[in-house]
């Protein structure tokens, strides 16, 4: 069974947000150990997070792999990624108390090698006092999962005795479509309890998505108006400067859609238009989650309603970039898309007839995401013709990144003799506003895992019902042919820009 930890969350119990959330005794075995997304983010944050003393004593950390590695060379290989990426100042002190704890099991997914990892880590109970609480990342893609489950359930890896859990972190993508992620989720299930399952969407782990919960529900100037009564539209918007790169084999057959719509901005959405949770324990807040996903619907026809580009040649900046097409290892034929744009409606009584454009797309004019609610203009206004020309809709805008902080935009009056109104902006930035440095993402997601904290993981039914709500579109554009092209460097298609003219929106330019 997985016991429940002694630390509380901070979000649960304001008299405790003084007090360090610790893990208790406890290790980690990471699948996939060599790959780019362990050396450049878990192992480094496994290293801030021992910096910060949110580790036990006696953590433990293995690795499994092909290599022939002993201790030495793993902990060798582990302490260069930990100087090239780590956020805190590395520590030999640190270093050296973390290193006794690093080992190396040679084996691959389908042999023995899962019988001697078992057999390490009941030694490893024994002499490093992690009291058979482990837990498994998987940070391989999908494909090996199902084997490496059932490995790990042959040799009794992923059975909890009493007083002691087992636990499953996994990366997405969580499949590629509904059914593909039922059955996934039913390979996992069958050897992990949903209880005992954490899955990874690293956005949940920034500081600035945990603040939409904060903004809303801890202060009063903002939650009476973030409704339809209120709020024209929304806009949530993740935009990348950057191409495929190397990436390029791995993206075709994927797209923007499915890497980023269907897990980061649906999240978003739904910590956006959720209704205010009991409390902050992860079954309330994922119970209100649910419901924003379970209300949303694409908005129809899908013609209108959605919009899809592949990146050309053009300018990034200062610097002359080639087109998707002319990207190694990108089939030039291929219908894949670099920038995907929808309309969604949430059919619930807040949010009726407020229309939700989510977008992102590769080779845009800068690198941002952000959460922009667009309000109505008020209903009565006592100016003469000319007095607002130059006055927009007021809007609270949430940049998740970079910037991290909060913008409201609304109107004044410009100094001088007439009454002329114009925008102004007021503006929050996280790194004026507080000392604190904000961990990164992965720190804070690996120790709630530790903890057994999955308010920030999404449950099986988050992400079934995310495809639930991608699927039609992707449906539709595999009959659409090709997608339209946009010059590196603008802000995509003008298909997406005619998709929000119909309404009488346009997009914002963050």
């Amino acid at each position: 069974m997985n016991s429940a930890h002694t630390w509380v969350n901070p979000l649960r119990d304001a008299t405790d947000i003084r007090l360090p959330r610790i893990a208790g005794p406890s290790g980690m075995v990471i699948f996939g150990v060599t790959g780019d997304l362990a050396y450049k983010k878990l192992l480094p944050a496994i290293y801030d997070l021992a910096n910060r003393g949110l580790l036990p004593a006696g953590f433990t950390l293995v690795g499994f792999g092909r290599r022939e590695w002993d201790k030495q060379q793993f902990g060798d290989y582990v302490k260069q990624a930990v100087r090239d990426g780590a956020r805190t100042k590395f520590d030999h002190n640190v270093w050296t108390h973390l290193a006794e704890g690093i080992e190396f099991v040679t084996g691959n997914f389908d042999d023995s090698g899962f019988d001697t990892l078992a057999a390490r880590l009941a030694e490893l109970d024994a002499a490093r006092g992690t009291g058979s609480n482990w837990a498994y990342y998987l940070s391989v893609p999908p494909d090996y999962f199902a084997t490496i489950c059932h490995q790990m359930q042959r040799v009794g890896m992923s059975h909890s005795a009493e007083n002691s859990w087992r636990r499953v972190i996994i990366e997405k993508p969580f499949g590629h479509d509904q059914e593909s992620a039922r059955e996934l989720n039913e390979i996992v299930n069958a050897v992990f309890p949903e209880s005992a399952v954490f899955r990874i969407d690293h956005y949940l782990g920034k500081e600035t998505v945990q603040n939409i919960l904060a903004l809303r529900f801890a202060n009063q100037i903002f939650e009476p108006m973030w409704n339809a009564n209120y709020i024209d539209h929304v806009q949530i918007t993740m935009a990348e400067d950057i191409g495929l790169g190397g990436r390029a084999g791995y993206y075709d057959g994927i797209g923007a859609a499915r890497d980023v719509i269907q897990n980061h901005l649906l999240q978003l959405l739904a910590l956006v238009a959720m209704e205010e949770p009991s409390s902050f324990d992860p079954a309330a807040l994922q119970a209100e989650k649910i419901k924003v996903l379970q209300s949303t619907k694409p908005a129809y026809p899908l013609n209108k309603s959605t919009a899809r580009g592949q990146y050309s040649a053009g300018w990034q900046g200062s610097e002359y970039v080639k087109g998707l097409r002319e990207e190694d290892g990108f089939d030039p034929e291929s219908t894949t898309e670099t920038y995907a744009a929808c309309t969604l409606l949430v059919n619930s009584r807040r949010w009726a007839g407020v229309p939700f454009y989510l977008r992102t797309g590769k080779r845009l004019g800068r690198r941002v995401t952000e959460i922009a609610l667009v309000f109505k203009h008020a209903p009565y206004q006592p100016f003469d013709d000319g007095q607002l020309e130059s006055l927009g809709q007021n809007a609270v805008v949430i940049r998740v990144q970079p910037d991290e902080g909060v913008t409201m935009r609304f109107g004044s009056k410009v100094p001088g003799s007439t009454m002329e109104v114009r925008d102004v902006n007021m503006d929050f930035a996280y790194a004026e506003a507080f000392t604190e440095e904000s961990p990164e993402a992965y720190e804070r997601l690996i120790l709630d895992a530790l903890l057994d904290e999955s308010s920030l993981f999404p449950t099986n039914a988050e992400v079934e019902l995310s495809w639930a709500i991608l699927d039609p579109i992707i449906e539709y554009w595999a009959g659409a042919g090709q997608p339209e092209e946009y010059p590196a460097g603008t802000w995509g298609p003008t298909s997406a820009d005619k998709m929000l003219r119909r309404r009488g929106h346009s997009w914002r330019r963050p």
